[in-house]
């Protein structure tokens, strides 16, 4: 179900802004675009129309500002020949028929020429040739967003804070299912691992 509107803190006036005194480095810096797929967006469609509203202007605040745009996409082969039958979260995908001829939401307009990460698992790393692709290209800072945050936000943000990342990570272009599970990660696990920014501070950020 969609999420709870949010009331502001008590001293939301007097909050300092996330974005307040950082500053990107370009070369260094790729926006991450997590599960942005259409088998998902059609999982939730009373809030995919802002979700993929606010992304579309994340990734071209960061085509602007000259920070590669990397996407990733959870998928399978026909009869999920990837899948452990050990492994209950693939089972559940399995069941359900997902991923398997999906692609990136239109909505968001990926070029070319910006790179497609194919997944197995929930964390875009594992598996996968991101982190290598990320190094060679002198990357070490990460913008991430992505469905779902219990998913493969929580996973990928674990790997790439043990991989030295810099991790920033935009709420409002995250969502889950749970409203009270999204809200209680970006203010422990992630908060611990990112500095956790709204859209509006992300594209400050990135102009």
């Amino acid at each position: 179900m969609p999420p709870h509107p949010e009331s502001a803190p008590a001293d939301a006036g007097n909050r300092k802004p996330a974005a307040a005194g950082l500053a990107l480095d370009p070369a260094r810096t790729a926006l991450l675009v997590m599960h942005y797929q259409t088998d998902i967006m059609a999982l939730f469609p009373a809030v995919a129309p802002t979700l993929l509203a606010k992304t579309r202007a994340l990734c071209e605040a960061a085509r602007r500002k000259g920070v590669a745009v990397y996407f990733a996409r959870i998928g399978f082969g026909q009869g999920y020949p990837e899948v452990s039958p050990l492994n209950k979260n693939g089972q559940g995908i399995k069941r359900l028929g997902l991923f398997v001829d999906d692609e990136i939401s239109p909505e968001l307009g990926r070029r070319a020429d910006e790179p497609l990460i194919l997944a197995h698992r929930a964390s875009v790393f594992f598996g996968t040739d991101l982190e290598l692709r990320l190094s060679a290209a002198g990357v070490d800072t990460l913008v991430m967003a992505g469905i779902a945050s219990t998913g493969v936000m929580l996973s990928s943000i674990a790997y790439a804070s043990d991989a030295d990342f810099r991790l920033y990570t935009v709420k409002d272009c995250c969502y889950d299912p749970d409203p009270v599970v999204h809200e209680h990660l970006f203010a422990t696990a992630f908060e611990s691992r990112s500095t956790v920014l709204s859209q509006a501070e992300a594209l400050s950020l990135l102009a």
